[in-house]
């Protein structure tokens, strides 16, 4: 064994974090295209396998009721872009489900009635 190597060991505690570089295979980002927000809702389809990635088996069974991508980010102490990278792999592989809670881009959410807005202001004014 190297002095690098020997060095390294010593240098590891347990407890230590893990890089998320090292959670999340070397990804930045999710291959998959998909639009997932804080408030979309997580459903597993299956049970964890054996050989999975220890976060890939945490989220499938935290899952098994629906849980937010912001919960599961919380539970597993890890930021919303390592979190957005592991489900990203299990909707590849049809392990989980993700559910949007609120209609995505909607016409009336980009788009607000002018009408209502008008009447609002003048009912502010008046108060």
């Amino acid at each position: 064994m190297s002095e690098d190597a020997r060095q390294g060991e010593r240098e590891w505690e347990e407890g230590t974090p893990v890089p998320l570089y090292i959670v999340t295979g070397g990804r930045a980002e999710a291959e998959d295209a998909r639009v997932l927000d804080l408030v979309t809702l997580i459903v597993a389809r299956a049970e964890p396998e054996p050989g999975m990635r220890p976060e890939h088996v945490s989220i499938l069974r935290m899952c098994a009721n629906p849980l937010s991508v912001a919960e599961l980010s919380a539970y597993l102490d890890l930021p919303f872009s390592a979190v957005h990278v592991l489900i990203a792999d299990l909707l590849a592989d049809s392990l989980v489900e993700a559910r949007q809670t609120r209609a995505a881009h909607t016409t009336a959410a980009v788009e607000p009635d002018v009408e209502i807005l008008k009447a609002l202001i003048d009912g502010l004014q008046r108060l």
